[in-house]
């Protein structure tokens, strides 16, 4: 038996398939979800949910929400989200320091709010350049 994985965006469903295993980006930290697991309602962070699917991972940024496990059913409705097949290091690595520069000169608190979110998607987008490229 396997997990069912649907992950809803507001404007559409961007992933629906079946899977061995997943790890979220839970607001508490890295979750693990395999078959059996204890139904459960957890809030997302901006991050990479791993997806391990015939023995590989693919990666899959989430920009934030919820997630429900329930009878090896996992229902994910998130704020926005963008799946990764392919993605340079390099260009990872130039993002997030042009993120993080941003962040060190914004002023108003609007500017370091969305200064912030670009640095945290950013890392995301590292991340799974990571997963990716191992």
């Amino acid at each position: 038996m396997t997990l069912k994985v649907r992950v809803i965006a507001p404007d559409k469903i961007v992933w629906d398939a079946e899977a061995e295993e997943i790890i979220l980006p839970s607001s508490t930290g890295q979750l693990g979800i395999l078959k059996g697991h204890i139904p459960l309602l957890t809030a997302l962070d901006i991050g990479v949910m791993r997806v391990r699917i015939n023995k590989e991972w693919k990666p899959i940024i989430l920009l934030g929400g919820f997630a429900e496990v329930q009878n090896n059913n996992i229902t994910i409705l998130v704020n926005g989200a963008e799946e990764i097949s392919e993605m340079n290091m390099e260009e990872a690595k130039t993002n997030l320091e042009k993120a993080t520069k941003l962040v060190e000169e914004s002023k108003t608190n609007k500017e370091k709010i969305e200064a912030t979110q670009m640095l945290r998607k950013a890392k995301a987008k590292l991340q799974a350049a990571t997963v990716i490229n191992n």
